[in-house]
């Protein structure tokens, strides 16, 4: 079973920034692909980002293309959401998400682990 810890979330004001880490326990953290969605209240579980076992692929929700960057490191078995410019639209609980040998995937129940999730709220 692969263990996964998000952090980093909390409350910042619209057009600022936040990093959220995802720590996973892995042991071959490389084999998986990895992924951040997000759920605001009443509505369903939304695809963020995604990025391949190397790194090498990342794909993005067109809601947050060109603000938040996808990354990871393999040798820290972290995978981070770097969040640019902001929304209030954006608060929500993040989830980052681990599929193995599945590469980048955008689709929640395609996943095999998930984390507990760390609050983002955006304020205006």
């Amino acid at each position: 079973q692969v263990q996964l810890v998000e952090s980093g979330g909390g409350l910042v004001q619209a057009g600022g920034s936040l990093r959220l880490s995802c720590a996973a326990s892995a042991r071959t953290f490389s084999s998986y692909g990895m992924g951040w969605f997000r759920q605001a209240p009443g509505k369903e579980r939304e695809f963020v980002a995604t990025i391949s076992s190397s790194g090498g692929i990342t794909y993005y929700a067109d809601s947050v293309k060109g603000r938040f960057t996808i990354s990871r490191d393999n040798a820290k078995n972290t995978v981070y959401l770097q969040m640019n410019s902001l929304k209030p639209e954006d608060t929500a609980v993040y989830y980052c998400a681990a599929n193995y040998a599945h590469g980048t995937i955008i689709i929640a129940s395609l996943y095999d682990y998930w984390g507990q999730g760390t609050q983002v709220t955006v304020s205006s």
